[in-house]
């Protein structure tokens, strides 16, 4: 008999949750289709005996639908008494008060909770936020002032305050809760720099609330100059502006206040040559040298001073002879107070570019990267990379059978690796140059299948201008012709190299080459720093040869052009846009994706 109780009790207990599981779900699926009058009834059980959030929110929101204000009243009640320390209840109920009855009432529950909050920061702020996702932002303000009142200065509520006067558009309010917070807790700073951008754009020009938000801190660092906090802010804020020599300024002042070992200063001088203002990284490396050898920063700094001469003139590459040799001079200097070891190779591989390829200097180019490779004590790829030069060096010179077996050693070292790679392309190259068309091509057939994307591109267009150029002459003298110009390109000599191709032109009216000189004129333009000149051959090749296989070539040129040697990051994102809307196949579409999102 006690046997069959249980039976009977489990099966009205496993009846009862199979009931209540099949009301709850088909309240889900008609609320899900939009049908409030079917579900309302199953919504109204599964509420009964389950109070959670969600049901509560799809029974209310289907209430509201169906026009049964009383019935919301009384629910919102029923939860907010079930529920009295969840303040969204409280406040929903305050609201419904406030529609069907009066204001009074309403604002009567905001007043009991707001006096009914204990001393408990979470408590106060979800109360405050309930009030401000509702646009309450007069009662969000009585609930911090409360909590203030409780707290007694032992928990700032700045950023809530901030968040309710950003809401209301008062700028100057939100600013001085943003900024005060510091005077408290110092610590918040990088709490700070991921919150305000939210509120002030650092992309806009002349945006009003950076200007008041720059204003009031400068105030606060002259009024308290001990609190770092400040000075830290404005410095980041500056770099967020891209204002980098006004950001150096502060660092400097920082700096000579706190440590003055050039801690401040050698970080912003490291975003400022990363954001390629040249000027200013040259400015506050140069502060840090004199400060002497006994700054931490002393030494890194002496090579990244250069390293930034190094960036400017092989980004920029318009400097008079003596700027170059000053330049020059100033690396001879450092190196001469270095040790023979690892650290100084990628330093003179840096001097023997500048001398080779802008100072016309390849001899002493070539005797420095010798002393190099005589060097203990460094890595098979630094000797490789300095070969690498070395033989490039020597194709400016015209020794390019020289040149060709340093590649081969290379090649032969690195045989599954990308400096390998890119020694097997420069080496297909010198055959090319030298006429043997056929033998280049095996070798770029093979590298087109390269691990690194640019080489296997490069590779790609040399193949395909030697196959559509080959058969178009029976003698091959316009190829020959090409072939030899690109040598005298990389050699710098350009004017030779221009005559070859205009007598190409002359010689083959509408030859398949026109495109390929269009570019190597763009390539040559490039690397004498003619900017506007590349871009104009560049657009050529776009417009007119839209089809054939340099069109994305091109594109890509004009954006990073823009973005790295001009400086305009709308015209680079707005051919970066072009290249991948109009070739999304092409090999350059990653690169151009990266690079157009780092803009937007």
């Amino acid at each position: 008999m006690n046997k069959l109780i249980v039976n009977i009790v489990f099966l009205n207990i496993f009846f009862l949750a199979f009931s209540q599981s099949t009301d709850e779900q088909l309240a889900n699926y008609y609320y899900n289709e939009g049908d409030c009058k079917r579900a309302i009834p199953y919504l109204e059980k599964v509420y009964t005996l389950k109070k959670t959030d969600l049901i509560y929110r799809q029974y209310v929101s289907c209430l509201r639908e169906i026009g049964d204000d009383k019935t919301v009243l009384r629910i919102t009640k029923e939860q907010f008494s079930e529920h009295p320390f969840v303040p969204r209840y409280g406040v929903e109920y305050g609201l419904e008060l406030e529609k069907q009855q009066s204001k009074s009432k309403g604002e009567s529950i905001y007043q009991e909770m707001i006096d009914n909050l204990r001393q408990n920061p979470n408590e106060i702020i979800n109360l405050q936020k309930a009030f401000s996702d509702i646009g309450k932002y007069d009662w969000a303000i009585k609930t911090l002032e409360k909590g203030d009142e409780l707290m007694k200065g032992s928990y700032p509520f700045n950023l809530q305050y901030a968040d309710i006067y950003g809401a209301l558009n008062e700028d100057e309010l939100m600013i001085k809760e943003y900024i005060d917070i510091l005077e408290h807790r110092p610590s918040m700073l990088s709490t700070l720099k991921i919150i305000i951008p939210r509120t002030i754009d650092f992309e806009e020009e002349n945006n009003p609330r950076f200007e008041k938000f720059q204003n009031h801190l400068i105030r606060k660092i002259q009024k308290n100059p001990n609190e770092n906090a400040f000075s830290q802010l404005l410095i980041w804020a500056l770099v967020q502006k891209r204002n980098f020599p006004a950001a150096l300024i502060q660092a400097k002042g920082l700096d000579k206040r706190t440590t003055n070992d050039g801690r401040e200063v050698y970080s912003l001088a490291n975003q400022a040559l990363r954001n390629k203002d040249f000027s200013t990284a040259r400015n506050a490396y140069k502060y840090i040298v004199d400060l002497g050898e006994s700054s931490a920063f002393f030494y890194s700094s002496q090579q990244l001073l250069l390293s930034t001469s190094y960036q400017e003139i092989t980004s920029k590459r318009n400097f008079s002879k003596e700027q170059i040799q000053e330049t020059i001079n100033e690396y001879k200097k450092v190196l001469a107070g270095m040790p023979n070891n690892g650290k100084k190779i990628p330093v003179m591989r840096e001097l023997a570019y500048i001398q080779a390829y802008f100072g016309q200097q390849p001899d002493e180019a070539i005797e420095i990267l010798e002393e190099a490779l005589k060097f203990p004590r460094y890595s098979d790829l630094e000797r490789a990379k300095t070969k690498m030069l070395q033989a490039d060096i020597r194709v400016l010179q015209n020794d390019v059978w020289e040149a060709s077996l340093l590649y081969m050693q290379i090649e032969k070292s690195f045989k599954y690796e990308s400096i390998g790679e890119e020694a097997k392309f420069k080496n297909a190259r010198i055959f090319y140059y030298d006429g043997d068309f056929k033998f280049a091509q095996s070798q770029l057939d093979i590298l087109k299948e390269a691990t690194t994307r640019l080489i296997a591109n490069d590779a790609m267009n040399l193949s395909i201008l030697i196959t559509d150029n080959l058969g178009l002459d029976s003698n091959y003298t316009a190829m020959r012709q090409f072939a030899k110009a690109d040598l005298l390109l990389e050699q710098h000599r350009y004017s030779e190299a221009f005559q070859l191709f205009d007598s190409i032109n002359r010689s083959f009216p509408k030859h398949n080459l026109t495109d390929d000189i269009l570019m190597r004129r763009a390539t040559a333009a490039q690397n004498q720093g003619k900017w506007q000149e590349a871009i104009s051959f560049l657009k050529e090749i776009v417009e007119k040869h839209s089809k054939d296989v340099l069109a994305d070539d091109a594109l890509f040129q004009i954006a990073t052009i823009y973005d790295n040697h001009l400086f305009d990051s709308m015209k680079a994102a707005e051919y970066y846009f072009q290249l991948m809307k109009d070739y999304p196949g092409s090999l350059f579409v990653t690169e151009a994706r990266k690079a157009y999102r780092s803009i937007n």
